[in-house]
């Protein structure tokens, strides 16, 4: 995709500028243009698989998401719009609401209609772009609609401010159409009850230091920067509610000093959780504290980490962008890649990331844009971060600019089980490996029984500290009464792995896979207790980085309970690395592990069976 050129001296990571970040907004709004139906209510992107909520759907989903990157575009540029997206928009909102359809009426002879949002319910989903888009833009477009459409539109809105259907962050769309609704002066009452019910709600989710679980499953991904933040606080600025913005800003700030850890120097965000194929919509939380004051970056490092992301994702090498041939999001990550996308998502789903485009809503003077770009944290020096609330922890190495996220308290939106979605079950993630997607899963612990692994199921956080956590958990399918303990420490580019395994039977297998590397990356994995001295490679199918994928592999077998198995893992781009067993010395006593690194820093741990717990003892 052909942007604009670099400067860098402005960019010196980047090279990109607004420049860069309107064109490509436009760019991607042009190349959509060919799919929209004859009154351009719905877009229908071409796709080998609709969603889950049918063609129709979808189709709405390509008005609404490229909607809201339309009205980012042309509210940043305070109305000017050369390319004539607001009247395109415009058309296609009144003829979508025009005669809306029901689900018996929804493959009928409306080519245009939007479905109703009281009986598709991905509409309600659609129904917040609609309206966050119609607010941003009130002045160039609403203001100049006729009062028909006006009404039309109002009526397809509506029934958005009912209560949620999805217990989860869907509650924010109810909330976004009120905000809309209420600038307007429609329905006011209605609105405002609506945005303190939908507050209210996710209160209830908030756990601290700047984390909402999407829901009452302990799912931590980032959902929290582009919804759980995003839809409160751009309310609140909208609103100029400083009481609200007070209330929820310094969560978003709290939030953003781990969110901004987790972009690799790539400016690859961590790709764990759902919605992968959302991408650049990651950026969103960086610019809204930048729009609202609540940052802890400099505007020289927002702009590099929301540059970073984009061009990471539209400007690869050798064609392996996120767009295709004719200039459309992929269903994916670089490109196409099935095994990470839900059902729920259709062709057009990816075009949430125009998310990522809020900062095109700072002027041209802003100093987001004319400061000089400044580097992340992956790339300033060594650091690992944990983060309690969330049962999280940031691994990252300045020398390659990789950064590690463990997992010990985040779990599947839907709940955990035999069938774990693999971007929430691994005890590991970063932002060049995995996660596999067949074969055998990549940085995981697990019983063996005929040659399959048991999954990990829901992790309880049993805590953290300086440099590790730890997590709780029973594998599924498994021995009734098994429990497993475990434990990430992390230093430099090192990685202890340890496993307290309480309740099974001797002699029980288990196995501990490392990372699944890509070429130019080398993954270390090294048994320190209770494995044999044997490390496998195993076939691990494919990743969101290639095909072919290979792990390698510890086994051992339990002995009287419990059993303690500990190893070291590594993944590093550094060339020729040392072996991973050279940069520590482990002492294991009982269930005591004094971990030497080579720099002179000690840890010592012990793992509790009884409760189980862990616990720091004097270093």
């Amino acid at each position: 995709m052909f942007i604009a050129p670099e400067n860098r001296d402005l960019s010196p990571h980047t090279g990109w500028t607004r420049a860069h970040w309107e064109r490509s907004a436009d760019q991607l709004l042009l190349a959509v243009r060919p799919y929209a139906s004859p009154g351009r209510g719905l877009i229908n992107l071409p796709g080998d698989r609709p969603s889950w909520s049918g063609p129709r759907s979808d189709g709405l989903e390509g008005y609404a998401r490229t909607w809201l990157l339309a009205a980012l575009r042309v509210a940043g540029a305070q109305g000017e719009d050369p390319h004539g997206h607001l009247d395109r928009y415009a058309e296609g909102l009144a003829s979508g609401t025009r005669q809306p359809v029901g689900t018996g009426e929804l493959n009928g002879t409306f080519p245009d209609a939007w479905p109703l949002t009281t009986e598709v319910r991905q509409a309600v989903v659609e129904s917040a772009s609609v309206a966050l888009g119609l607010r941003l833009t009130r002045t160039w477009l609403w203001d100049k609609l006729d009062d028909r459409t006006r009404q039309r539109a109002v009526d397809w809105l509506l029934p958005a401010l009912g209560p949620s259907p999805v217990d989860n962050n869907w509650w924010l769309f109810g909330l976004t159409v009120a905000g809309f609704l209420q600038d307007a002066g429609i329905e006011t009452d209605r609105a405002a009850a609506t945005i303190e019910r939908a507050l209210e709600r996710v209160d209830q989710w908030y756990l601290g230091d700047g984390w909402y679980s999407d829901g009452p499953n302990r799912s931590f991904d980032h959902y929290n920067a582009w919804a759980l933040h995003f839809y409160p606080v751009l309310h609140a600025h909208l609103s100029d509610d400083r009481a609200l913005l007070d209330r929820y800003g310094p969560r978003l700030h709290a939030q953003l000093d781990a969110h901004t850890r987790l972009f690799g120097a790539d400016g690859a965000p961590m790709p764990y959780g759902r919605s992968l194929t959302y991408r650049f919509a990651a950026a969103a939380a960086p610019w809204l504290g930048a729009l609202t004051g609540h940052t802890p970056l400099t505007p020289g490092a927002t702009r590099r980490l929301a540059s970073g992301s984009l061009k990471y994702f539209l400007d690869r090498p050798g064609n392996r962008g996120a767009t295709d041939a004719a200039g459309l999001l992929t269903l994916g990550w670089h490109g196409p890649y099935p095994p990470v996308v839900q059902h729920y998502s259709g062709p057009a789903s990816p075009y949430w990331a125009s998310k990522g485009y809020l900062g095109l809503l700072l002027p041209p003077e802003h100093p987001v844009w004319t400061d000089v770009e400044e580097a992340l944290p992956a790339e300033t020096a060594d650091a690992v971060t944990t983060l309690r609330a969330p049962g999280l922890l940031i691994q990252s190495t300045a020398g390659d600019g990789l950064v590690r996220l463990h997992n010990h308290g985040s779990n599947n939106h839907v709940g955990g089980g035999a069938d774990e979605d693999p971007c929430y079950s691994r005890f590991a993630y970063s932002t060049v490996t995995g996660p596999t997607s067949q074969g055998v899963p990549d940085n995981h612990f697990g019983l063996m029984s005929q040659g399959a692994c048991t999954t990990r199921g829901p992790a309880v956080p049993l805590g953290g500290g300086d440099g590790w956590a730890a997590s709780l958990s029973e594998p599924r399918p498994g021995p009734p009464g098994v429990r497993i303990a475990s434990l990430t420490l992390a230093h430099g580019r090192a990685e202890l792995r340890a496993h307290l395994v309480v309740g099974a039977a001797p002699g029980t297998p288990v196995r501990q896979t490392g990372w699944a590397a890509t070429p130019g990356r080398t993954a270390q994995l090294h048994p320190v207790h209770g494995y044999a001295p044997e490390v496998r490679q195993l076939a691990a199918g494919s990743t969101l980085f290639g095909s072919g994928a290979q792990v390698a592999a510890l086994h051992g077998t339990t002995g009287a309970t419990p059993s303690l198995f500990v190893a070291l893992a590594s993944l590093t781009a550094q060339p020729d690395p040392d072996p991973v067993h050279a940069l520590a010395d482990i002492e294991v006593t009982g269930h005591t592990l004094r971990v030497a690194w080579q720099d002179g820093t000690v840890h010592r741990l012990v793992l509790d069976s009884t409760v189980p717990a862990v616990r720091t003892e004097d270093r």
